[in-house]
C-alpha cells in the first residue's frame, strides 16, 4: 500500500450511529489501507468513548465544535492520507478500493452521497452542487493528502461551515470518488425534507454574505 490513510470522526454523544461507521471502514482495516483510526470527541457524556476505545482508537478530546474538533483530530494524525467522515455516516462496501485507487492522483476527494432512507432528490442536489460548485458537505465524507490539507490551511475551528470553508479552499482540487456514503435521514425526517433543505440552504447563503458562523451556529442549533 502506497499511502496508508488515517481516519478522523467527529463525534458528540454519537453511541447509537459509531458502531455501523466503525464496522463499514473493517474492509479498509484488513487491507492495510487504513493506519490509524482518531476519534475527536467535543465532551460525549454517552459511551461514545468506551466504544472508541474498544476499537482502537485515537481519541482527542476537546471544546464542541466541528471545526475545532476535525482540525485537532487532523493535526494529530499520522497517515499520509486522511479521510474524514462523519459519525453517522456509512460507507458502501467497495469502497476501498476506489479509494486506494485515488491514492496516486494529487486532488482530494469525496464520496456520492445517499441517505438510509428516502431522499432521493435532496442527495440528487447534494451531489450535483458539489459536482458543479465544487461544495461537498461533510457528510459526503473527505479523502486528502496531509501535503494538500496542510497547503490549503486545513480545517478552520469554527463550529459550522467548516466544510464549506475547506471545500472552498480546494477550489479546482476536489473530484468524486465513485462510491457511495450513506448518511442518516434522521433530522430530515424529523424537521422535514423541505424545511430542513431550505434551512440549509438559507445557512450556506449567509455564510457567503459574510455572517459570522457562530451566529450561525446558534441560529442552526435552535
Amino acid at each position: 500500500m502506497a499511502a496508508p490513510i488515517s481516519v478522523i470522526i467527529p463525534t458528540l454523544n454519537a453511541q447509537a450511529d459509531l458502531s455501523a461507521c466503525l464496522a463499514a471502514l473493517v474492509e479498509g482495516l484488513d487491507t492495510g489501507l487504513i493506519t490509524e483510526l482518531v476519534i475527536s470527541d467535543g465532551g460525549s457524556t454517552d459511551e461514545t468513548l468506551k466504544l472508541a476505545d474498544a476499537w482502537g482508537a485515537n481519541i482527542v478530546t476537546g471544546a464542541p465544535s466541528r471545526g475545532g474538533q476535525l482540525r485537532r483530530g487532523c493535526e494529530g494524525a499520522r497517515g499520509e492520507w486522511l479521510l474524514v467522515i462523519h459519525a453517522d455516516t456509512v460507507l458502501d462496501p467497495g469502497w476501498s478500493a476506489v479509494a486506494a485507487a485515488h491514492l496516486t492522483q494529487r486532488k482530494a476527494a469525496y464520496f456520492k452521497l445517499r441517505f438510509d432512507r428516502g431522499g432521493r432528490f435532496v442527495a440528487a442536489w447534494a451531489n450535483l452542487r458539489a459536482r458543479v460548485f465544487g461544495l461537498p458537505y461533510g457528510d459526503q465524507g473527505l479523502l486528502i493528502s496531509r501535503r494538500l490539507y496542510d497547503a490549503v490551511g486545513g480545517f478552520p475551528n469554527q463550529p459550522l461551515m467548516e466544510d464549506v470553508a475547506l471545500a472552498r479552499a480546494l477550489k479546482g482540487q476536489l473530484v468524486a470518488l465513485d462510491a457511495i456514503a450513506v448518511t442518516s435521514s434522521a433530522k430530515y425526517r424529523a424537521q422535514g425534507w423541505a424545511r430542513r433543505g431550505a434551512r440549509n440552504l438559507w445557512t450556506l447563503l449567509r455564510y457567503f454574505i459574510g455572517t459570522d458562523p457562530a451566529t450561525l451556529a446558534r441560529a442552526y442549533r435552535r
